[in-house]
């Protein structure tokens, strides 16, 4: 009781924005931004604050609930986990390991429990149908890290506080605070870099927020950015502008990257882009001349047919002009907490194993989630007859919702690891709710290797565990203990191996995360070896965090793998190369087909993906979920602004609102992501109340990456047309007339 003032990080985006946390008599009163924060320096932004109606949230479950018919009940730990494990070793043993998929959600890289101990219950299932968020968001840039840096966590950032020239594809950083790139208070760093004379240039078919403050914008025709990063590429090489500096001597294929690039000039991608070609070759230049500078992509260049093209052609922009591992280019962090050098590090692999029903690639253990919806529906061997959510609402937020509602109301069972009975939860046989975001502790294990600086800073609970809720590693814990007295996992290892493995998984599974970042600190490059002796004591004595200075060069040195070399080439790519520049020249890339249009996603500052939209403070005013179309767009179609209109696809429809923009390049329309909660049986009384659309009742599970199997949520061939009911009301009116 009384008054307190708590520091930690909010842990709801990859900003991880520091917080005072004003708590009276048990109540939060208000949530700051820390000035102190050596990262974020005293921003936040609205989900910050929305962390009070997450914890106080009367939709929030808080004991396990059991589904029996269409009527939920509460239920005990011990009944639930016994059942759950019981169920799951059944299916396990009558029909195979890769019977049972997982599929972890966005939350889950932002909760340290589910990082740290999730495999102690998935690992023992040893099923090849694990999937997550990764392939409808970030498995391009994965892939190429992977392909090219030897790791897949080794992922460059935009040094931003030191840059002269940022040269932005797909991105929206004054929405996200950064993906794939912790960069807190964007728009106070971007006006320092334009305040010493910098420049900001971005590529995007819609003016976004970031546009408006970009120095410079320029639309593009969804899906066409691989060839305007090709002819970039290929002007640097042919115009003498390519100057590797010192990633020379640690950098094979370059001069064979300049021959494949040779067929993309910027005449070419003109064509298909709607951007001009002297425009491509003048920003070509002024990228390579500038002092310092990052290329860099995110949603709209990942979630598209090839995405992992236009990652590899960022990351050759970077190489290339010498601008990788440069201060103010693009540059690695060097995290406290190290999973690329520390024992959790996993590089990644490609390819060990394929989808049964499509054939499409693992990648670093996990199966592309556009294929999960006809791996449950497809009958024979392998079948995936039971799942495993963890923190995540498929429904919403992959492709083709409607089709993946079907596949799982014909589970054998299903259990889910989430606080909210969501579009997808919802068909679960049990929920499992952890503890809320603010009732234990925190450290992003994470985005600390993507931020713009090098911080760490450990977050304490704000708020002691409730008594009867577990947090998220102690359910993991202990349906891994029981799922493991089932299973005899290892029955055909010599009796010491199998001794062995279980010490180790009950002492991994017995560890509370904080034990284990304690280890992970002292043993890591800030740790009893270097000057600051970094600890989990130290950290705690630190409630701001510490300050670990500005990102240093570390190329050679972090690349993985014994030669320490950069390959910039392989006969993947190769193939794709030469397969893109015959799409190019059968004219295959060409506008999609008479009256369609191209739809894209779009995100606000006040939405997190498809589970922040049951707060009021998040939801309130003007709706902002329409489809936004451009005025000529809407003429040509007799349309209004404000109707009621009917967007159509190859794989359903939907009908929304309709906003006239100019904001949105003429043949492009846009609807944002995340909406669509008019799901029955969902418990969300705020969400239900603002359900809007799902854009993945548009989206189509069978258009995705060919190379990494993401998924392709922009520039899919809509038609819109106007919906019954706005067509029969004039007719209505007349006759009430």
């Amino acid at each position: 009781m009384g008054e307190h003032i708590h520091y930690r990080a909010c842990h709801l985006c990859e900003a991880i924005c520091g917080l005072e946390i004003r708590v009276r008599d048990g109540r939060i009163v208000s949530i700051r931004g820390d000035e102190a924060d050596p990262l974020s320096r005293g921003h936040l932004c609205p989900k910050a604050v929305a962390l009070q109606d997450l914890h106080e949230d009367p939709d929030r479950l808080r004991r396990p609930q059991k589904r029996i018919g269409e009527r939920w009940v509460e239920v005990g730990w011990d009944e639930a986990l016994d059942d759950i494990a019981d169920r799951l070793a059944a299916i396990h043993r009558a029909h195979g390991a890769n019977s049972i998929a997982a599929y972890l959600g966005n939350p889950s890289v932002h909760n340290w429990g589910t990082l740290t101990h999730s495999n102690a219950f998935l690992g023992l299932l040893r099923t090849r149908n694990r999937y997550s968020a990764t392939s409808v968001d970030q498995l391009p840039h994965q892939l190429v890290a992977y392909w090219l840096y030897g790791h897949q966590l080794l992922l460059p950032v935009p040094d931003i506080d030191r840059s002269r020239y940022i040269l932005m594809f797909g991105a929206n950083p004054m929405a996200s605070n950064g993906s794939l790139w912790t960069v807190p208070d964007f728009r106070r760093r971007l006006q320092a870099l334009q305040a010493r004379g910098g420049k900001l240039v971005l590529i995007d078919p819609r003016r976004t927020e970031t546009a408006h403050v970009a120095d410079e914008h320029h639309f593009i025709r969804p899906g066409a950015d691989a060839a305007v990063l090709l002819a970039m590429l290929n002007t640097i090489f042919r115009d003498g502008l390519a100057r590797p500096g010192r990633l020379a001597a640690f950098t094979d294929g370059l001069d064979a990257v300049a021959e494949q690039v040779r067929p993309f000039t910027p005449e070419r991608a003109a064509v298909i882009s709607g951007i001009a070609a002297a425009d491509i070759r003048r920003i070509a230049h002024e990228f390579a001349t500038s002092e310092a500078a990052a290329a860099y992509g995110r949603m709209g260049v990942s979630t598209q047919a090839h995405g992992t093209l236009c990652q590899w052609a960022l990351a050759m922009l970077n190489i290339a002009t010498g601008n990788l591992d440069r201060p103010g280019g693009m540059m690695f962090a060097r995290p406290a907490m190290d999973l690329v050098e520390g024992p959790m590090s996993k590089p990644g692999h490609y390819g060990a194993w394929s989808s049964r029903v499509r054939g499409l690639p693992e990648f670093g253990g996990e199966l592309p989630v556009c294929t999960l919806a006809e791996e449950i529906l497809t009958p024979g061997p392998g079948q995936v007859k039971a799942l495993v959510t963890i923190a995540g609402n498929p429904v919403l937020s992959t492709p083709n919702g409607r089709q993946l509602e079907q596949a799982l109301s014909m589970l054998e069972f299903m259990v889910s690891i989430d606080y909210y009975r969501n579009e997808t939860t919802r068909f679960a046989h049990y929920i499992l709710p952890p503890t809320g975001p603010l009732e234990h502790d925190h450290y992003d294990i994470v985005f600390h290797h993507l931020a713009v600086r090098n911080t760490a800073r450990y977050n304490p609970a704000v708020f002691p565990k409730p008594e009867g809720q577990l947090h998220d590693w102690e359910i993991f814990a202990r349906l891994g203990r029981r799922l493991r007295a089932r299973l005899a996992p290892g029955a055909d290892k010599p009796l010491l191996h199998r001794l062995k493995a279980r010490v180790r998984d009950e002492l991994m599974a017995r560890m509370p995360p904080h034990r284990l970042l304690d280890l992970a600190l002292r043993s890591g490059p800030y740790g009893k070896r270097s000057e600051h002796r970094l600890s989990l004591a130290r950290l705690k004595a630190a409630p701001h965090g510490i300050d670990l200075g500005p990102l240093q060069s570390v190329l050679p040195q972090r690349l993985y793998g014994k030669d320490r070399r950069i390959r910039c080439l392989n006969t993947v790519l190769v193939d794709e190369i030469t397969r893109y520049d015959g799409l190019l020249a059968g004219q295959e890339h060409q506008a999609p087909g008479a009256g369609e249009l191209w739809l894209i996603g779009r995100r606000h500052v006040r939405s997190n993906n498809s589970w922040m939209h049951n707060v009021q403070r998040l939801v309130k005013g003007k709706p902002r979920h329409q489809l936004l179309m451009h005025p000529a767009d809407l003429a040509a179609r007799g349309l209004v602004d404000g109707q009621r209109v009917c967007v159509r696809s190859r794989v359903g429809s939907l009908e929304v609102d309709v906003q006239a923009t100019e904001d949105i390049m003429p043949g492009v329309v846009s609807l944002p992501h995340g909406w669509g909660h008019a799901r029955p049986g969902v418990q969300q009384r705020i969400a239900q109340a603002h359900p809007g659309q799902s854009v993945n009742d548009l989206t189509d599970d069978r258009y995705f990456d060919r190379l990494s199997g993401n998924a392709a949520l922009n520039g899919i061939a809509v038609t819109v047309t106007a919906a019954m009911a706005s067509i029969a009301q004039p007719a209505a009116d007349m006759r009430a007339a």
